[in-house]
């Protein structure tokens, strides 16, 4: 279905970014991968997935002049950056008073503003080409909150309202913006939250896994990353060109309580 389009994919080394990574391959993706640490192995996993091309790029997503390297970079490379999933993020767990002004400050600017810089590279390339997908990484946090989580949760409360905006500035033209809100997902990200409440309560890993999901995820099920490559490739389908502006969560019935 995506044949001849790229896809860049930010913070996609690992987790739900490598997920929707392998998705967008199978269905035939050229991909540009980007994140911290290794790239061999990601690479030859979304090449074995099927993408005729994969590169990468270690733009660092706090850093708006390495942003615009990286999206010129794809452009270079591939041609054209027709699918953008703005993925990179960080975490950092403290209550208002005690929450690190430069923590605060990195979040912001890897969770929220490095999603607007990509946008503005790559927006005007999919408008003259006439087709585009833009899928934002939000959060069930981007829908609702939790104590401890400010700086995040004003981040994906911002990546919500930032993909409506960007929705209706380009709701006449074949570019669709988007959002994504999973809930617990197994990342490395989350499983350094359950190493800590491990660690604090006592309890092994399994159980740590169970409390966590039973404090916020009616199904006890964490959500996975090809559960969450799947409902990336419905929304870079014909199926999903009037699906504009959503906030589309899979969250394990989360938000529905």
């Amino acid at each position: 279905m995506l044949k001849g389009k790229t896809a860049l994919v930010t913070g996609s080394t690992s987790g739900i970014g490598l997920g929707i990574a392998k998705a967008l391959a199978a269905q035939g993706a050229n991909v540009m991968l980007n994140g911290f640490g290794d790239a061999e192995g990601p690479k030859a996993e979304v090449a074995a997935a099927g993408a005729p091309k994969v590169g990468y790029h270690g733009a660092d997503m706090s850093k708006p002049a390495e942003i615009a390297a990286l999206v010129q970079a794809c452009e270079a490379e591939f041609g054209a950056v027709d699918i953008l999933v703005n993925n990179a993020g960080i975490q950092h767990v403290a209550n208002v008073e005690d929450f690190p002004a430069e923590r605060w400050d990195a979040i912001i600017a890897i969770n929220l503003s490095s999603a607007f810089h990509t946008m503005h590279h790559a927006l005007p390339g999919m408008k003259q080409r006439g087709w585009g997908r833009v899928l934002n990484i939000a959060s069930a946090h981007g829908l609702v909150a939790s104590a401890g989580k400010s700086a995040y949760v004003a981040a994906k409360h911002g990546i919500v309202g930032l993909t409506k905006a960007a929705a209706l500035e380009t709701a006449t033209t074949g570019v669709t913006v988007n959002a994504i809100c999973p809930g617990w997902v197994l990342t490395p990200l989350v499983q350094k939250q359950v190493d800590a409440r491990a660690e604090k309560d006592g309890i092994s890993n399994d159980e740590a896994k169970v409390r966590l999901l039973a404090d916020k995820q009616p199904s006890l099920q964490f959500v996975t990353p090809d559960q969450l490559g799947g409902l990336a490739v419905f929304l870079c389908s014909p199926a999903a060109d009037q699906v504009r502006g959503v906030a589309w969560n899979m969250d394990g019935g989360w938000v529905a309580q």
